[in-house]
């Protein structure tokens, strides 16, 4: 990895920003840049989730058989997996800015090569585009660690939260214009389920223009000036190598990357098999979107409390209440049956506990790495995470096929012991 661009923005920075931003402006700089991120992360989740909610439609339309259609939904999760270490190499050398403009750019071009598959009647061209779309989600998933870049470390926790809160915004008002996106495109030759693939390609352009105007200065690269020249000039120590061997001196990171990667991966592998699980006991359209939606907000709207928990009462106490949400959603999907309502119940418990694992690792994973490593660190999970996530609605399917969804409850159960364990060992070595 070349770090020659990074000397003269080092030494710019730690002469210029260092000092431009002093003590007094600092907090005001902290306001702004968390209001540029939750604008942008509405904005980022509204785009998302306009295209997500006919994603499948979309997929089983131009490929003309409803067994492709769930090869939608693993294009979009495969998207931020493929873009996630290149952005974190990106954001690394020239900060959080670049990073998060060219994931909405890789976001709104992806939607519009779908927009294109859809129309040409392509079904290859249109998987390629959802990967580009889904990749557009790394901006809403890095976002969190810019939030936390400049946050005081005692608020750092709840400096991710808010900006992860800001998702439920968008996430609730894209599946509500999906339709309305759809009318726009009539009498365009646009298929109508390809509709909110326009809308959100303009929403992302309009993301990432807001971001390249309005995140100023670049907070990573403000971070690093404020630490020092000495910080602000470790080249050396931002590759992803670095942030290997971080990660391998710090079980406190490792901790970390297994509580994120966790709780997503049981997450997305019982979420995504729900609405087949409800289906099969007589649940219609209208009910599985409700279970969904209160998934949804499980998910988002109590992030804040998650945040404020953590910088409480601590990072490992969190990560508990995680394992136990998880564990308690997993029990009372898996064992609902028939019972619509205990499914429903298991559900927003689920999203609780994705909120706890991705709050509290997300915070501890920034505690426990050196800054110069954070950028590449951060992008690591990333990676993992989505990655783990896509393997994991993968088995998901097969195992609801061949044994049920009980069966598929508690191997998502079984999925949180390595958390469990190595949370119980951090405990341990703090008494």
């Amino acid at each position: 990895m070349t770090t020659a661009p990074d000397a003269p923005d080092a030494a710019l920075l730690a002469g210029g920003i260092s000092k431009s931003v002093s003590p007094e402006r600092l907090p005001a700089l902290r306001r702004r840049i968390q209001a540029v991120l939750i604008a942008t992360q509405i904005l980022g989740g509204l785009g998302i989730a306009i295209g997500v909610a006919l994603a499948a439609v979309l997929a089983k339309e131009v490929s003309g058989t409803e067994a492709l259609s769930g090869l939608a939904s693993t294009a979009t999760v495969a998207g931020p997996a493929l873009l996630a270490m290149p952005l974190a190499s990106l954001m690394a050398r020239r900060g959080r800015r670049a990073g998060l403009v060219l994931a909405y750019l890789v976001g709104a071009l992806g939607s519009a090569v779908a927009v294109l598959g859809a129309t040409a009647g392509s079904f290859p061209l249109l998987l390629a585009g959802l990967v580009g779309f889904g990749a557009g989600s790394s901006a809403n998933l890095a976002a969190r660690f810019a939030a936390a870049d400049l946050a005081e470390p005692d608020r750092r926790a709840r400096a991710i939260s808010t900006v992860v809160w800001a998702t439920t915004i968008g996430a609730v008002l894209g599946p509500n214009i999906a339709a309305p996106a759809g009318e726009s495109v009539s009498g365009l030759g646009i298929p109508a389920a390809a509709g909110p693939f326009v809308w959100a390609s303009g929403v992302f352009v309009v993301a990432a223009a807001m971001v390249a105007a309005l995140l100023r200065p670049d907070p990573l690269l403000t971070a690093r000036a404020l630490a020092g020249p000495e910080e602000a000039a470790a080249a050396d120590g931002r590759s992803l190598k670095a942030g290997l061997r971080a990660v391998r001196a710090s079980s406190r990171a490792r901790l970390a990357l297994v509580t994120v990667a966790g709780s997503h991966t049981a997450m997305v592998s019982i979420m995504s098999m729900t609405p087949v699980a409800l289906s099969h006991h007589g649940a219609g359209i209208r009910l599985i979107g409700l279970v969904i939606s209160g998934h949804i907000a499980g998910m988002y709207a109590f992030s804040p409390v998650m945040g404020w928990l953590s910088d409480r009462l601590g990072r490992l106490a969190v990560i508990g209440l995680a394992v136990a949400l998880l564990a308690t959603a997993a029990l009372l999907a898996g064992t609902a049956g028939p019972s619509h309502g205990q499914t429903a119940l298991g559900l927003f418990v689920l999203g609780l506990g994705w909120s706890a694992g991705l709050v509290s690792g997300s915070a501890l994973l920034t505690d426990s790495v050196p800054q110069a490593a954070r950028a590449a660190v951060q992008g690591l999970s990333d990676f993992i995470m989505n990655t783990s996530a896509g393997l994991g609605g993968l088995a998901a399917g097969l195992i609801v096929s061949q044994a049920g969804y009980g069966w598929l409850n508690l191997v998502g159960a079984c999925l949180l012991l390595p958390m469990t364990v190595l949370a119980a060992r951090g405990a341990l070595r703090r008494a």
